[in-house]
Parts: structure tokens; sequence; C-alpha cells
């Protein structure tokens, strides 16, 4: 049964979507099957991957909300292994709909459930906020990877997302754990940048991955000609990094079968 992963902060722009398309397309290379779930509005993990959301049929909003099974709404992409059940500007009034549904902070785990099983990781792109979507996406996780951007403000709001998380284990899902926190946009010519790695690992030591996502064109551009970077320029840090980051995650996790594919890539 497929680990189900949610990519969570409140703070906008720290590389949740990014982290969430290359993490997923760098799992798939490393043959892994994986689903990516938009939880987000903004649909941008669905526009990052190549896919008009215009055109979306069914989204994560009919699956919570109207019920609609997961399966009929998974697209594929063009990367062999790697799915992705789309988001949709209707998901903006989806959590004004779930109020007087029973067990509304489960809806999204009982609408994966009859998936889980076809994946070996499922992804879930939270939106910047800590409301009911966000809820659910936790409630449905077995863990959490927390991204926080090498900026002045990096721990800010992060005490509020954990009390979240917390309050979540005590009374919707225990088994919840962290992941880890994954430094993004790091540059290692800055200061800056170095004291918020040093602040974050000393505050959180080994749940920080060993991998940091560096600042890269490459990784800023790919989402603009709706591929993962992988796809757009492997030879890229950003590519390198995330499919370093893949490699870390599959450890993690005790999954070392891996292909000469796989021991050709090298964690820094």
């Amino acid at each position: 049964m497929g680990k189900i992963i949610s990519l969570a902060n409140q703070k906008g722009g720290v590389g949740k979507t990014t982290t969430t398309i290359n993490l997923a397309a760098s799992l798939a290379v490393l043959e892994q099957k994986v689903l990516i779930i938009d939880a987000d509005p903004q649909a941008n993990s669905t526009s990052g991957l190549g896919f008009d959301v215009k055109n979306v049929q069914a989204s994560i909003y009919e699956c919570i909300v109207n019920e609609v099974e997961a399966e009929k709404a998974v697209l594929h992409t063009e990367i062999e292994n790697l799915d992705l059940i789309p988001s949709h500007i209707d998901l903006v009034g989806a959590e004004i709909e779930m109020l007087n549904l029973p067990n509304r902070e489960k809806a999204l785990k009982n609408a994966l459930e009859g998936i889980r099983h076809n994946y070996d990781f499922i992804l879930i792109d939270c939106s910047p906020s800590l409301g009911l979507i966000t809820v659910n996406a936790l409630t449905a996780a077995d863990s959490i990877i927390i991204p926080v951007q090498c900026e002045y403000f990096a721990l800010e709001g992060l005490g509020k997302l954990l009390n979240t998380i917390k309050i979540i284990q005590n009374r919707l899902n225990p088994e919840l754990e962290i992941e880890g926190f994954l430094l993004t946009m790091y540059d290692s010519r800055l200061n800056l940048s170095n004291q918020v790695y040093e602040e974050v690992k000393h505050h959180f030591q080994e749940m920080v991955f060993d991998t940091v996502i560096q600042r890269n064109i490459k990784l800023s551009e790919a989402p603009s000609y709706g591929k993962p970077v992988v796809l757009y320029d492997a030879s890229s840090k950003g590519a390198i990094n995330h499919m370093n980051l893949a490699r870390e995650i599959l450890q993690r996790n005790d999954m070392t079968q891996m292909s000469k594919e796989k021991n050709n890539v090298v964690i820094n």
C-alpha cells in the first residue's frame, strides 16, 4: 500500500509545488509508481505538469465533495509511473460545501482508500493555508514534508504549523509523522542561507533532510514548459537536487532495492 506524504507550510512561496512536482518525477524515474494530488485551488501542480486546468473533467474537488471515484480523476503524465489527480478553482468553495458533511476532515482520506494500493507514493501538494483542505491532507497522510525557504522569515509560522500537526495527531491521525524539513531556495554564496540552514538544523536536528534544494534558473523555467526539471534539463542542479532528495526518502523508508540507474545518483 502506497505511502501518502503531504507537502505543507502555510507560508506561501516556499517551494511546495516545485518540490511536489520534481520529487514525484524523480521518484518515478527511480522506478516508483507515484501519484500527485493537487490540493491547491491555484492548480499549479496541474499546470506545471502540462495540463490545461480549463480542460479538466474531474478533479480532487469532485472526489471529496461529490464522492466521484478517485480513479476516474487520474491523469497520466508524460513520465512513466507518474500520475496526477488535478485541481480546479472550484476547490476554493469546497471548505464551505464540506461544513455539513459527516467526518468532513476525512473526506480526502476516504477518497484515496480505493487507489492507494496502486502506488508506491502519493504526494499531496497543499495550499498555503491551514484550512479544512490542508487538514484533510494531513489526516490522509502517513507523513509530512515541510519545505522551509532559506530566507529571513524562514521559521515564522512554523510553530503554528507544528501545533496544527499535534492537534491532528491527537484528534484525527495519530500515525502522522514528520518525514522531514526540506531547505529550499538555498544559495551557498549568501550568509543568510547558511544562517537559516544552521538555525533549522539546530532546532530540528535529524528531522532536516541532508539534501537541500538550491536556487536554480532551470528549476524556475521548467513549469512554464509544463515539465518537471528532470525532463527540461536533467543535468541542472535542480534536477540533481530532487533526484538526491528522492533517493534520500527511499533510504529513509528502507526502500533500498534500486536499479543501476538509481545507484548512479550521488547524494552531495
